[in-house]
């Protein structure tokens, strides 16, 4: 399995795996997964990784239809400015391979965001640690397990 599944059931968390036949000319990771397992997109999210000025890494956890508010991100960071994080930092950081990162179990721990429309969901779905397996969990759980805060940070 992945660190993230090995995370959850260590840590006894309530969840659900799913899992679905990635394309790997799909690029569009969790659209991918609305699609595949006929979920409502509004509880698919996805794991972005920004950098602060500082160079410091910080993930947000955002709804797959959406576009992070990178100013609100800043915000919540208590940062100047943030911007998307280089891919090749993402995986060195997380341990995860692009469009299968999970925003727990990460190799370096990292602030964690989480957009405020998840807490109007009663479960949501993040990356299970690879493409193609989603994990079904608590927003609240989630929150528990990362440390996170919830924040609007949407465009």
């Amino acid at each position: 399995m992945t660190p993230a599944v090995d995370f959850v059931k260590q840590k006894n968390i309530h969840h659900q795996l799913h899992e679905y036949s990635h394309q790997a000319n799909c690029q569009a990771y969790g659209l991918e997964a609305v699609e595949k397992l006929g979920i409502e997109q509004a509880r698919v999210f996805k794991t972005l990784v920004v950098m602060l000025e500082s160079k410091e890494l910080a993930v947000a956890v955002i709804p797959v239809a959406n576009l992070l508010n990178l100013k609100a991100a800043a915000k919540g960071l208590q940062a100047k400015k943030v911007i998307m994080a280089d891919k090749d930092k993402v995986v060195r950081s997380t341990g995860y391979v692009l469009g299968g990162v999970s925003p727990m179990a990460q190799k370096k721990k990292l602030r964690t965001m989480i957009d405020a429309s998840a807490k109007e969901q009663s479960s949501i779905y993040v990356s299970a640690g690879k493409r193609g397996l989603e994990i079904e969990i608590s927003p609240l759980d989630l929150q528990e397990a990362t440390a996170a805060i919830f924040l609007d940070l949407c465009q």
